[in-house]
């Protein structure tokens, strides 16, 4: 009697684990509620108009920060506010000693700005973390959510967690006329101990960031899951023509030393330059402003800006000499110098890990999704988080391409599908390491 007993519960026992795999297997997230809670914060910082203004360390984000914080403690996660402001929710593992699998996003938005930067990742995130407790699976790893401070206004909360936070920028005064360090303490910080949020490089597995495309790539090639190959890199410049300001009215064309036209020749090689070598570089003159300015003076002086991204930063380089070497020949015809001021910036390329992409692209076959590499053009906390170990990006399509607008938009299918390969990459790396 005794041995059948034992065959029994190892008969149970055996069922029950075919069940979990399946069930595992099974797994999808809740497509109804992941957009609820999206509508939700959608609410805070917007008007009658349908504009919204929530940017970091408003009333507005202080609000929403605290629906979130509830969503998390709802999905039973152990949170917490780090000296940075950023919002951590941790759900220990079967091994608690391990390094976590990081994931999430933020919440802030540049002024009058849309629904989804930001926001997808971060409700993403907590909706795997539901779906998880739902289901009663465990990992082997720690998780850990986290709702960064402050992305649109310099990548704070990120920065300051990967330990090369700028901390002259915390005298800085941002949009809402308060500072950032004054804006760290209103969200729950402490800027006079920010360098206490560093962590360690190899101290997590891995960082993973679901985020809408911001651009038409993905809609327009019909394309379910974007897996990003890199983040690029950003360098920005000053540039300065110098001519020689006259009347409009009597000075002869071949006369002048139109600042001006130098100005658009230049654009013009800006744009040619960057078309000229293979790759998907970007180059643009994005701001210029004439001196004196007036409509009957020819302009002496124009000062505009050129910035060029690229996920190398060789090529980022490269790509500058060719256009200084334009810009010489630019002064010859035009009469005019023309001088570049590089500006600082901590905004380097990032690649993200391959085995961390190809689990992705894995997954997203699995799933029955559409999926191509692509790079990420705009920057992210997935950047900063990239100093302290691996990271990956899941990019979902943009409707019409447009972001930082009110008009930015991703269907509920699309947020779905992105949060379904978010949980699955995750469960992937949790079994099999990095």
């Amino acid at each position: 009697m005794l041995m059948k007993n034992i065959a029994l519960l190892f008969f149970l026992l055996a069922l029950v684990n075919v069940y979990s795999q399946s069930d595992t297997e099974a797994l999808r997230v809740d497509k109804e509620r992941i957009n609820e809670n999206l509508t939700k914060l959608s609410t805070f910082g917007r008007d009658s108009s349908g504009h919204s203004y929530r940017v970091a360390f408003s009333d507005e984000d202080v609000a929403a920060r605290g629906f979130v914080l509830q969503l998390m403690k709802d999905a039973g996660l152990e949170t917490r506010i780090d000296y940075a402001g950023n919002i951590i929710g941790r759900r220990d593992g079967k091994d608690s000693k391990s390094k976590p699998i990081i994931f999430g996003s933020h919440i802030d938005m540049v002024p009058d700005g849309g629904d989804y930067d930001g926001c997808v990742g971060v409700m993403g995130a907590i909706e795997v973390i539901k779906t998880l407790d739902e289901r009663n699976v465990v990992t082997n790893h720690p998780l850990e959510v986290i709702l960064f401070a402050n992305e649109e206004g310099g990548v704070i909360g990120s920065s300051a967690i990967a330990g090369h936070l700028n901390t002259d920028l915390l005298g800085e005064k941002n949009i809402t006329g308060i500072t950032m360090g004054e804006g760290i303490r209103k969200i729950g910080g402490n800027p006079d101990r920010i360098g206490e949020v560093a962590r360690e490089k190899g101290s997590m597995l891995a960082f993973l960031e679901l985020h809408i495309e911001q651009g038409a790539i993905l809609e327009n090639e019909q394309i379910d899951i974007g897996i990003v190959e890199g983040i690029v890199g950003i360098e920005w410049w000053d540039v300065t023509i110098t001519g020689s300001a006259n009347h409009a009215g009597t000075t002869p064309m071949n006369m002048r030393k139109d600042a001006m036209l130098a100005a658009a020749k230049f654009t013009i090689a800006v744009n040619e330059v960057i078309n000229s070598v293979e790759g998907r570089q970007v180059g643009t003159v994005g701001r210029i402003k004439a001196e004196p300015g007036a409509p009957n003076v020819i302009p002496g002086k124009v000062v505009l800006s050129l910035e060029i991204r690229d996920l190398s930063k060789e090529k980022i380089r490269q790509l500058f000499e060719m256009i200084q070497e334009r810009a010489e020949q630019i002064e010859a015809e035009t009469g005019t110098e023309i001088a570049f001021e590089h500006l600082s910036t901590d905004s380097y390329p990032a690649l993200t890990d391959k085995l961390i992409k190809s689990t992705i692209a894995s997954v997203a076959s699995d799933l029955g999704y559409s999926h191509k590499e692509m790079p990420s053009g705009a920057g992210h906390d997935a950047q900063e988080m990239a100093v302290i170990g691996p990271v990956g990006m899941i990019f979902i399509p943009s409707k019409g391409g447009i972001s930082h607008s009110p008009e930015e938009y991703s269907s509920p299918e699309d947020i779905a599908r992105g949060a379904n390969v978010l949980l699955h990459t995750i469960l992937e790396l949790d079994q099999k390491g990095l």
